[in-house]
C-alpha cells in the first residue's frame, strides 16, 4: 500500500511550494505539486500606462531580478512597434548574461550543492589531500592546503557549538551522499568563496541600471547615457570596471563551478544520470540576439520545441497562437468566465482568484479537486519543461554551435551516453555548461559595445514612439525571454493608451503546475516518478530533483480570511 508523504515548505527555493509523493516499495509511484502561494499581480496592472509596467513586474521576484523587466519593456515594444538600438540590446544581453551567471552559480553552491554534499562529513577530511584533489582539476589560485584548513576549522566550531548555522537541519550521514570526506570540504569552500563572488558581478547590473536588485529600465532602450568623458554617464572608467567583473566572473565560472560540476557529475552519474528525467517534451523562446530582437534566427540560444525526445527535429513555436499556447485552471484555484474546463490564450487570460481548498494546515492535498495556486500551460495541450536543460536541448537538436560541441565534450568527459541528459543530473549540468556559454558571451557583448562607442555610435534609447498621439487605439504585444529558469513570457493588450490585460506565463508555470483536465503531469511532478526513496521521513531524493529545476515562485503572499480581511503578509527572501 502506497505511503503519502508531505514536503511543505521545500526549502533552498525562492517562493512557497508544497510536495506530496505517494511512495511504495520504497519508490515514488505518484507525486503532486501545489503552488501554496497567490500573486495576481496581473490585475495590479490594469489601466496603468504601459511604460510603467517593467518597474512593477521587476518586483514579481528579486532572484531573477531584471527579467521580468526586460520581459515587459520587449512586450511593449512589440505592441508599439518600437526597434531599440544596437547598443541598448547588447547592454540588455550583457546584464541577461550577468544575471545567467549569477543565479546559476547561486543556485549551484547555495541552493542546490547540500543535496549532493554532506557538510558534517568534511570535518574528517585531509586539508593537504583535498587541496591535491582540487588542484589536480583547477587552477583556481584559493584551493590551498591553508584556506581548506580554515574552512574546516569555521564549520568545526559551528557543529561543536551545536548551531550549524546555515548548514543547519540538513541530512547529513543520509547514505545518499556519496563524496568522500575530501570532495566535501573542497566543496563547502568552495560555496563559501561563491557566497563572496556574487556579491561582485551584479555590480555590473547596478552601472547600466542604477542599481540591483531591480535594476532600471525603458521601454525603447536603456536609462543610461554613454559619454567617455562624464562622470555621470557610462565612461572609460565604468566600462572599464564592467570588464573586470566580467573577466572575474569567467575565471569563477571555468576555474570552480564547472569543476566543481564535473566532480559531483562523475561521482552520481550511475544513478542520477538515469532518474529525474520526468516529461519528453521540452520548450524554448530563445534568447541573446545577436543581430536584433525582431530576427530570432540571429539568437544565441535558438528558439523551438523538442517533442518525445527526439533530437532529430525541433519543432517551430509561435506565441501569439492561440491554437498553441493556452492556460488552463482544471486543478487551479482560479475561475474562467468560459468555464473550469476552457483554455485561454493569455492574451485572454483571466485572473480571477478562487480559493476552495482546505484551510491550512492541513495533512493532504485534495488532489481530486483543484490543489494549487499555479495555472496549467500547454503547448498544443502537451506539457513541457522549460529551463536550461530545454535550452541546451534545444540547442544540441538543432546543431547550434558552441552547444554542441560543449555537450558533445562534456558527455565525453564524463563517459556519458546522451540519454544521460533526460536526468536530474543532465538538468543540474546544464546550467554549469549555460554559464560557461555566459561568461564567454558577455565578453563578446562588452567588446561589441566598445567598438560600437569607438565607431561613434552612442545611441541607448529610441523615444520616437514615445508621442501617444502615434499609438494605435489598440495593440497587442508579446515579451519573449529565457529567464535564468526557463521561458518566460508576458502579454499584454492596450486599450487607449492603457493596459486592459496583462498575463505572465513563466518558467514556474511550466514546471511546477497540477495536472490538466486529462490527467497529465507537468514536470516536477513527472519528474518524481519511479525515484526511490531511502528514508521517508528523510526525503532528499525528492529535493535533489525539485532542485534541479531551482522552483522559483512569486516573493510575496497577501492572505485573508474568508471575510476578506486582511490578515498576514509574509515575505520571502
Amino acid at each position: 500500500m502506497a505511503e503519502r508523504i508531505v514536503v511543505d515548505p521545500i526549502t533552498r527555493i525562492e517562493g512557497h511550494l508544497r510536495i506530496e509523493a505517494e511512495i511504495e516499495n520504497g519508490v515514488i509511484k505518484d507525486a503532486y505539486s501545489s503552488g501554496t502561494m497567490v500573486r495576481g499581480i496581473e490585475n495590479i496592472l490594469k489601466d496603468r500606462d504601459p511604460r510603467d509596467v517593467w518597474a512593477f513586474v521587476g518586483r514579481v521576484c528579486g532572484v531573477c531580478t531584471s527579467t521580468h523587466s526586460l520581459t515587459s519593456v520587449r512586450t511593449v515594444e512589440n505592441a508599439l512597434g518600437i526597434t531599440v538600438p544596437p547598443n541598448a540590446e547588447l547592454v540588455r544581453n550583457i546584464m541577461s548574461t550577468v544575471l545567467y551567471m549569477h543565479d546559476h552559480v547561486v543556485h549551484f553552491y547555495h541552493l542546490h550543492a547540500l543535496d549532493w554534499v554532506d557538510v558534517v562529513s568534511a570535518l574528517k577530511a585531509d586539508p593537504a589531500a583535498a587541496s591535491a584533489a582540487a588542484q589536480s582539476i583547477s587552477p583556481w589560485a584559493k584551493n590551498s592546503t591553508q584556506h581548506f584548513k580554515t574552512v574546516q576549522d569555521r564549520v568545526k566550531k559551528f557543529v561543536e557549538s551545536g548551531q550549524l548555522g546555515i548548514f543547519a537541519n540538513g541530512y547529513w550521514g543520509h547514505p545518499a551522499y556519496k563524496l568522500t570526506p575530501e570532495q566535501n570540504l573542497v566543496a563547502v569552500a568552495h560555496y563559501l568563496d561563491a557566497l563572496e563572488w556574487q556579491k561582485e558581478i551584479v555590480k555590473v547590473q547596478a552601472v547600466f541600471g542604477g542599481k540591483n536588485p531591480h535594476p532600471n529600465y525603458l521601454v525603447g532602450g536603456m536609462p543610461a547615457s554613454i559619454n567617455l568623458e562624464e562622470a555621470n554617464a557610462i565612461n572609460a572608467e565604468r566600462l572599464a570596471f564592467v570588464r573586470k567583473k566580467l573577466e572575474d566572473a569567467k575565471q569563477f565560472v571555468n576555474e570552480v563551478y564547472v569543476p566543481d560540476l564535473l566532480l559531483i557529475g562523475g561521482v552520481y552519474k550511475d544513478e542520477w544520470s538515469k532518474i529525474g528525467g520526468g516529461l519528453s517534451n521540452y520548450l524554448a523562446y530563445g534568447d541573446f540576439p545577436t543581430q536584433g530582437y525582431n530576427n530570432p534566427d540571429s539568437m544565441a540560444m535558438p528558439r523551438g520545441i523538442i517533442l518525445d525526445r527526439d533530437l532529430s527535429k525541433v519543432h517551430p513555436i509561435d506565441a501569439n497562437s492561440p491554437e498553441e499556447i493556452q492556460e488552463y485552471i482544471y486543478r487551479s484555484w482560479y475561475d474562467y468566465s468560459k468555464g473550469n474546463e476552457a483554455g485561454l490564450h493569455p492574451f485572454d487570460g483571466e485572473t480571477n482568484l478562487n480559493y476552495t481548498g482546505p484551510k491550512p494546515p492541513y495533512s493532504q492535498l485534495d488532489v481530486e479537486d483543484k490543489y494549487s495556486w499555479i495555472k496549467t500551460p500547454r503547448w498544443k495541450d502537451k506539457p513541457m519543461e522549460v529551463g536550461p536543460l530545454a535550452r541546451m536541448l534545444v540547442a544540441y537538436a538543432a546543431g547550434k554551435e558552441p552547444q554542441k560541441t560543449l555537450i558533445d565534450n562534456t558527455l565525453k568527459a564524463l563517459d556519458a551516453p546522451a540519454t544521460a541528459l533526460f536526468s536530474t543530473l543532465g538538468r543540474t549540468a546544464a546550467r554549469g555548461l549555460e554559464s560557461k556559454l555566459c561568461a564567454d558571451w558577455a565578453l563578446e557583448f562588452f567588446d561589441q559595445l566598445v567598438a560600437n562607442i569607438k565607431a561613434g555610435d552612442t545611441r541607448m534609447a529610441n523615444t520616437e514612439k514615445w508621442d501617444e498621439s502615434s499609438w494605435e487605439k489598440e495593440a497587442k504585444g508579446i515579451g519573449l525571454v529565457e529567464a535564468p529558469r526557463g521561458a518566460l513570457a508576458h502579454f499584454a493588450v492596450i486599450e487607449n493608451k492603457r493596459v486592459k490585460n496583462y498575463q505572465l506565463v513563466v518558467p514556474t508555470t511550466w514546471n511546477a503546475s497540477p495536472r490538466d483536465k486529462n490527467g497529465e503531469r507537468s514536470a516536477y511532478e513527472a519528474s518524481l516518478v519511479g525515484t526511490p526513496i531511502h528514508d521517508p521521513k528523510q526525503p532528499l531524493e525528492i529535493l535533489r530533483t525539485i532542485h534541479s529545476f531551482d522552483p522559483c515562485l512569486a516573493c510575496a503572499v497577501h492572505l485573508y480570511d474568508e471575510d476578506g480581511d486582511y490578515v498576514h503578509q509574509m515575505d520571502t527572501f
